[in-house]
């Protein structure tokens, strides 16, 4: 049985589509990772996983029942905008959380997992921006929940901290916790995530790990100065699109000499480097990139209609 499964889950407001024929199951322990840009429908989703919103069409279940009700003792949440009293101190108000639960974990182990040891003397209005994520971490996991569900949980975070906190919601998912997450840093999602959906207009365009997902993409970047032209380029074999980098300074794509920059997309570089040496065509600066889950990313969004049916890729690396 799937931890969380939505078949055909749409939500309106209005004229407004907010979630459009939405489908996936999430599984025990899977660590998944929501992405979308602002209005993609990421919140809303959590909303109706959460019961805090009906859908307007399809069905939502979450351990084989409706959400809401009688489950709430199974998932711990973390929401985007969560109010915090501010008098309080950081251990009251975790035992005060856990007091709702049947079975929640101990303060003194739960602020020693997210890294607040030191701080459950310490009033909330003191705590730093991403001392009050960690804190929001703590109230989602001290009831022993089934199901984490965090909405863009790093956000206050610098690197050190961010580093600290995935690794010990990822301790979590190795206990058999279910994780699923909403994110905007796509290197977090490639970094933490065993599964990406990608949310774009409400409608779910791609279900599948990071490197399922960068296969779905040209391999490689080359970028190079050349006197080649870009639609020349563009007609190659292997090749899966042409940009031309944006000016970055007083340099703009013309580098002068007749030359211009250009980024090219391909299956391997061979299949850009080959052609413009056997064209006799003239190089400069050349460098190649592998492709990551940021070029997956704009690539599906670029090329995945605004309506019709969702578009899952379901798959493991």
């Amino acid at each position: 049985m799937a931890v969380l499964e939505l078949k055909q889950v749409g939500v309106r407001y209005g004229e407004l589509v907010a979630l459009d024929q939405v489908e996936t199951a999430i599984h025990r322990s899977e660590v998944v990772a929501v992405l979308g840009a602002n209005g993609a429908g990421k919140s809303t989703l959590f909303d109706v996983v959460l019961g805090l919103r009906r859908p307007s069409d399809g069905a939502v279940r979450v351990f084989g029942r409706p959400p809401g009700g009688g489950l709430r003792p199974r998932i711990g949440a973390m929401l985007q905008h969560a109010g915090l009293p501010g008098q309080v101190t950081v251990a009251e108000l975790v035992r005060l959380v856990g007091r709702s639960y049947p079975w929640p974990l101990a303060v003194d182990e739960v602020l020693a997992r997210v890294g607040l040891a030191t701080k459950g003397d310490r009033t909330v209005e003191v705590l730093s921006g991403g001392e009050r994520q960690r804190l929001l971490l703590a109230m989602a996991i001290v009831g022993s929940p089934e199901l984490l569900v965090l909405d863009e949980p790093t956000a206050a975070m610098d690197v050190e901290a961010r580093r600290g906190f995935w690794e010990q919601a990822r301790a979590n998912a190795g206990d058999g916790v279910t994780l699923v997450f909403a994110t905007h840093d796509l290197a977090e999602a490639e970094a933490v995530a065993d599964r990406v959906l990608v949310l774009q207009h409400g409608r779910l365009i791609a279900d599948a790990s990071p490197t399922v997902l960068k296969r779905q993409v040209a391999r490689v970047a080359v970028t190079v100065a050349t006197d080649a032209g870009v639609e020349v380029v563009a007609a190659w074999d292997g090749v899966e699109r042409v940009e031309q980098p944006r000016a970055v300074h007083s340099l703009d794509a013309a580098v002068g000499d007749g030359l211009q920059q250009l980024r090219v997309w391909a299956d391997a570089a061979e299949h850009v480097v080959v052609p413009l040496v056997q064209g006799g065509f003239r190089m400069r600066g050349l460098s190649v990139d592998e492709a990551d889950l940021e070029d997956a990313f704009e690539q599906l969004g670029a090329t995945t209609p605004q309506a019709g049916p969702s578009v899952t890729t379901q798959g493991v690396a």
